[in-house]
Order: C-alpha cells, then sequence, then structure tokens
C-alpha cells in the first residue's frame, strides 16, 4: 500500500505553552497523510484539536490507528448516565487534576475524545503541561525533586470523590495495590516531566504532612494559568492529548445533562522508570 504523502494543514497555538489547534477535514485526517506530523505536534504540545469533524465511532477509531497502537478497537462512552455508563461512579474522578494509569509502570500514551452530546453550562476539559512545568523550576529543586519517590493509590483518588466510604467500598478499591512512581520522570526522549495528580498519596521516606505540603504545592504550580490550557468544547470537537506530558480534568456540569464524550486510547510506549 502506498504510503500517502505528507500535507500542510494550518496550526494555531491556543495557549502558550500548551495546545494547538489543527484545520483539516475528515478525508484527509482519515489518509494518513498527517498522521506523524500531527503525532510530533501531539508531543511538542501536548494538545492537538480539531474543531467539528463530527467523527463517526469507526472514524475515529481508524484515526487512532493512524499515530500509535490502539488499546482496544472500541470507543468508550464518557458519561455519567449510568444507563449509558456501567462505571459512571468511578469516572467521577475526572473532576480532580490526574494523570491515566499512574496505578501501573506503563501509562497509555494518549487519548483521543470526540463530543457527541454537550451540557449546557460547565464541561470543559483543562490540560496541563508537566513537561514545562518541570522546566520552569529553579535547578536546586529540580536536583531534589528528582531524587523523591511518591505513592500512588486508587484509593486517595476515590476519596476525592466519596470522603466516607463504607467498608464494603474501600476493601473493593483497596484491590489496586499501591503503586511507587517517580516524582520526576525521565522519558526516554531525555525530556522531564512531573507526575502528580489526584492518586498521589504521600512522599515516601518524608514525613507525611511535609510530603502532602510538597505534592500539593506542586499540584497549584503545575496548573497555573501559563501551564493550562481549557478546552471550551464544541459539537463534534475532537482533542488528543499526550497522557504522558499532561494532567487533566473535567470542569463541573450537571449530572443530568447528559453530557457524552466518546474516547478511544493508545497503548503506552514508556514505563515511568
Amino acid at each position: 500500500m502506498p504510503i500517502a504523502e505528507p500535507v500542510a494543514f494550518e496550526v494555531r497555538n491556543l495557549a502558550p505553552r500548551i495546545g494547538s489547534e489543527i484545520v483539516m477535514d475528515v478525508k484527509t485526517l482519515l489518509s494518513g497523510a498527517c498522521s506523524a506530523q500531527i503525532r510530533a505536534l501531539l508531543e511538542e504540545r501536548g494538545v492537538v484539536a480539531i474543531r467539528g469533524l463530527n467523527l463517526t465511532d469507526d472514524q475515529q477509531i481508524a484515526f487512532t490507528k493512524t499515530i500509535g497502537t490502539i488499546v482496544e478497537e472500541k470507543a468508550f462512552k464518557i458519561t455519567m448516565d449510568p444507563r449509558e455508563n456501567p462505571v459512571a461512579e468511578y469516572i467521577k474522578g475526572a473532576f480532580y487534576w490526574h494523570i491515566d494509569g499512574t496505578m501501573g509502570n506503563v501509562p497509555i500514551f494518549a487519548s483521543l475524545m470526540s463530543s457527541r452530546k454537550l451540557s449546557d453550562t460547565g464541561g470543559q476539559t483543562e490540560f496541563s503541561n508537566t513537561y514545562a512545568a518541570y522546566d520552569d523550576l529553579p535547578e536546586a529543586e529540580k536536583v531534589a525533586l528528582e531524587e523523591l519517590k511518591v505513592v500512588h493509590m486508587f484509593e486517595v483518588a476515590q476519596r476525592y470523590v466519596q470522603p466516607e466510604p463504607s467498608h464494603e467500598l474501600l476493601k473493593s478499591w483497596q484491590t489496586f495495590q499501591p503503586n511507587i512512581l517517580p516524582l520526576v520522570w525521565t522519558h526516554r526522549s531525555g525530556r522531564k516531566s512531573l507526575v502528580l495528580g489526584s492518586t498521589a498519596s504521600h512522599v515516601e521516606g518524608m514525613d507525611l504532612r511535609e510530603g502532602w505540603a510538597l505534592l500539593t504545592r506542586l499540584r497549584d504550580y503545575a496548573t497555573q494559568p501559563q501551564f493550562v490550557y481549557r478546552h471550551e468544547w464544541t459539537l463534534g470537537d475532537l482533542v488528543i492529548w499526550d497522557n504522558t506530558g499532561t494532567m487533566h480534568r473535567a470542569l463541573a456540569y450537571a449530572m443530568d445533562s447528559g453530557r457524552m464524550m466518546h474516547r478511544t486510547t493508545l497503548a503506552g510506549e514508556e514505563s515511568f522508570t
């Protein structure tokens, strides 16, 4: 099968340190002619948005496969409607800053999400560039942070949503074993990023309260406006984000709004350690 020739397309940066929007039609997107360029832009900018594509599930799956290895050939429904999503209660954790996959050693590389139904208010998605946040730290702090390990726990993230779980519910959360990850992830490219988010429980070997203060300070620091892009969804948008170099969260919206996103994911390609 002949390889399509790369074609030029329009790129507009959405925020100084993160996010780019490209202009492209569905036919060009699915041809694969721009896939290498889109992937390079994703790795450089963290987030790539394409407005108003209105992809079908089959089209989204086909495009996903052009930029990496798809995890599963299925588009998952992201909604708070339990009739459409049996794990709706679990995904309420999406309202808090997080990186997907911190309970394992090889997180997914990227996610692709398309908007199928919007809420009347709220429901934006925010992304924080954890590469840029690390880069801007003072050199002395970089050196100190690179020595630290953080214990991540699924139950810590779930307590954001249900701070007083039943014992039975807590035990179900605790089926996920704690995972110890570096606070600073040194990628195979040589770039470095901060590993933070709602699963971060405490800093290994540090006084508990001191560690909480550090993790909270770094989260606040990494989510300052200069590192963040907020996507205001319109119907049919496709947004791709590099899960290995960003955190993300959804902003609040009415649980009965019917907001619906369809998501595909790209398999991880490198481990945290």
